[in-house]
């Protein structure tokens, strides 16, 4: 699935070199948020309609699947890739039971690897859309269709 439209990607992590480095790599690509904590993340979420979410697991005052779980229930379509420099397997498999990632990356990542990354999530992401509409449109045909048969039967 390919876009014409403009991806929206949002990078968190608490390193500056890291931000840099990741707008950087994929600017030319998307269109790159970078936050340096989970509150700036938050402003931004609020702010701007963000397609794919990567985030480093490891931050100061807030872990990358705790910033995840918190954003979750507003953004539900968001498709969300955990960065991480640790092999810590219990976070990583917790993370996947409870559907709060699409993927994650180990430290350091491999731009070409992760851009390929970045752009199934947002096919992930479109297709979700796509669904939604599509039950909306059945729900309102569905509904027609009922007020159609009532005014039939009087």
């Amino acid at each position: 699935m390919t876009t014409k439209h403009p991806v929206n990607v949002l990078f968190v992590d608490d390193q500056t070199n890291n931000l840099d480095g990741f707008r950087a790599n994929f600017r030319r690509n998307y269109t790159v948020f970078t936050a340096a904590s989970a509150e700036e993340a938050r402003k931004i979420l609020s702010d701007h309609d963000i397609h794919v979410l990567v985030t480093d697991q490891k931050m100061p005052h807030t872990l990358g699947t705790e910033l995840i779980e918190e954003v979750l229930e507003k953004h539900p379509h968001q498709t969300r890739i955990l960065l991480t420099a640790y092999t810590d397997s219990e976070v990583l498999l917790d993370a996947f039971q409870k559907g709060l990632i699409f993927q994650y990356v180990f430290k350091p990542y491999e731009p070409d690897a992760l851009k390929e990354l970045i752009d199934r999530a947002y096919d992930l992401y479109s297709l979700k859309k796509i669904k939604e509409q599509l039950y909306k449109e059945y729900v309102k045909s569905q509904e027609e269709i009922l007020i159609m048969q009532v005014k039939n039967q009087l």
